[in-house]
């Protein structure tokens, strides 16, 4: 098998107090993905450890964050620049929650805390525009949530990929060369309620209650994975 080397832009980090349970995102990412041939070389874009040229890697990754990204923090602006002169030369780009609004403000997208308050727990998504890479092919997925912000509105030329009731705008593609996913692929049962156990001030008694009750679903982690390696390996 072939690597492919992926960018992994940390835009953020897992809760220092969570970390034990799987590691960080390079860990939490590379135990999906570094089977399936994707070597992830991490950049920094937190510290300032931003890429030289957006084709040093054959594809880019970008991580959740804890922050929101109308969040006052300087390196952010550039991080939005980074993102799209990545879309402009079309270089695969996959966005995950953090990473998927992020690519829709960095366009003119919108995004903004939800009226209905934090997203937790295992989440079931629709598949609401197939594309090739999506092998196998699923009309629905489940995974893992942590967000209370949304993209509110897409880009213009952006095309809905999934959607659920509590967050219409669940993912998206801009041409064929990037898409994005709000919620978790990467996060296992055993993260998600660890950190659900230290935030009932933060999201609620009742909502981590019920959050951590659907813990126990099955997840297409596995599945996800499988689609963001197809996207981001060359076929022959």
């Amino acid at each position: 098998m072939s690597v492919v080397r992926i960018g992994l832009l940390m835009v953020g980090h897992v809760d220092p107090n969570s970390r034990f349970v799987a590691g960080d995102y390079p860990q939490l990412f590379g135990a999906i993905l570094e089977p399936l041939g994707i070597e992830l070389v991490p950049y920094e874009l937190d510290v300032g450890r931003f890429p030289s040229d957006v084709a040093e890697c054959d594809g880019w990754l970008c991580s959740p964050s804890r922050l929101s990204t109308y969040d006052p923090v300087p390196w952010l602006a550039d991080a939005e620049e980074l993102l799209r002169r990545i879309i402009a030369a079309e270089v695969p780009y996959v966005g995950i929650c953090f990473g998927h609004q992020l690519l829709a403000q960095a366009l003119g997208g919108v995004v903004a805390k939800s009226a209905d308050g934090w997203a937790v727990g295992v989440c079931d998504y629709e598949v609401v525009a197939r594309r090739a890479w999506m092998d196998p092919a699923l009309d629905r997925i489940s995974l893992i949530g942590s967000h209370q912000d949304q993209v509110m509105g897409l880009p213009d030329g952006a095309e809905l990929l999934f959607r659920s009731d509590y967050c219409p705008t669940g993912g998206f593609g801009v041409g064929e060369r990037a898409w994005t996913l709000q919620v978790h692929p990467e996060f296992v049962p055993a993260l998600a309620d660890h950190l659900l156990a230290g935030r009932v001030a933060l999201v609620g008694a009742e909502k981590v209650a019920a959050a951590r009750a659907t813990l126990g679903r099955p997840l297409d982690r596995h599945a996800v994975a499988s689609w963001i390696a197809r996207f981001f390996t060359p076929t022959p």
